[in-house]
């Protein structure tokens, strides 16, 4: 009786600890960074997270949904929404938490009018980031689009370019590695992390602060409202992650909450 009781607490205890065991993708540069920051203080409140770097932007949301992961934390909502339509997933944002500009960077020229005629310009090849780039090369006057309020516009849309502006397509997290082969890169603010660049002081042209693309926390339905869940919520959303975020990041990232 005496081994039947100790493993059914054995059993219990197995399974209290299983439940407050997070396992979340990220990018590298700052997703995984700054849940490694909050890493201690959910310790405390006796979560486990478990931070499972990526580097591309299509497993995260497979591995989610397939139950592999418990959440992520790497992308903004005009993107998932577009990758749920694509995949026929289901996934959800659990919490805004950042801001990443994206801009527009170059290692042969300092300003955009120093673009020659036919500038080879590389852009990311998912639906709404590739509509944002073009979206912000339109605010800046290099092309002109159809509808420059249409985050899913494509090269397609484009009905002026005046400097004849040969249009490239790679994943995102590629283009930092072709930047030194072609005139103009737009490029995630994460990746241009990792490459070591500033946004601040090396993009040529940046989003505002008015952006829609704020980074967001994403899970299963079925998993959004789990007190671990609501744990790493209230610890991403802390005075001590915005302190973080403004210290580390010097305003190339912004906190959104």
């Amino acid at each position: 009786m005496k081994k039947l009781i100790a493993a059914v607490a054995a059993v219990a205890a197995f399974s209290v600890h299983a439940a407050d065991t997070l396992t979340v993708a990220a990018s590298p540069v700052p997703h995984a960074e700054i849940l490694e920051f909050v890493k201690p203080a959910l310790a405390k409140e006796g979560v486990d997270l478990k931070v499972k770097v990526f580097t591309d932007y299509i497993q995260p949301n497979v591995q989610v949904a397939e139950k592999r992961l418990d959440a992520n934390f790497f992308q903004h909502q005009p993107y998932l929404t577009e990758f749920n339509k694509a995949k026929g997933t289901n996934l959800i944002s659990v919490a805004a938490v950042h801001l990443e500009p994206l801009g527009a960077y170059s290692s042969k020229y300092k300003k955009l009018d120093e673009l020659p005629n036919g500038a080879t310009v590389v852009i990311p090849n998912d639906a709404t980031n590739g509509g944002r780039a073009l979206l912000l090369l339109d605010k800046a006057g290099l092309i002109k689009l159809k509808d420059s309020t249409n985050i899913l516009s494509t090269v397609k849309d484009i009905n002026a370019n005046t400097k004849n502006l040969k249009f490239r397509e790679l994943e995102a997290a590629t283009i930092p590695r072709v930047l030194t082969q072609v005139d103009l890169a737009l490029i995630n603010t994460n990746y241009a992390l990792e490459a070591k660049l500033d946004p601040k002081k090396d993009a040529l042209v940046i989003e505002g602060s008015d952006s829609p693309y704020v980074n967001i926390l994403v899970a299963r339905p079925d998993d959004k409202d789990s007190d671990a869940m609501k744990k790493l919520v209230a610890a991403l959303h802390s005075p001590e992650v915005k302190a973080f975020i403004n210290e580390k990041y010097k305003g190339a990232i912004v906190p959104a909450f």
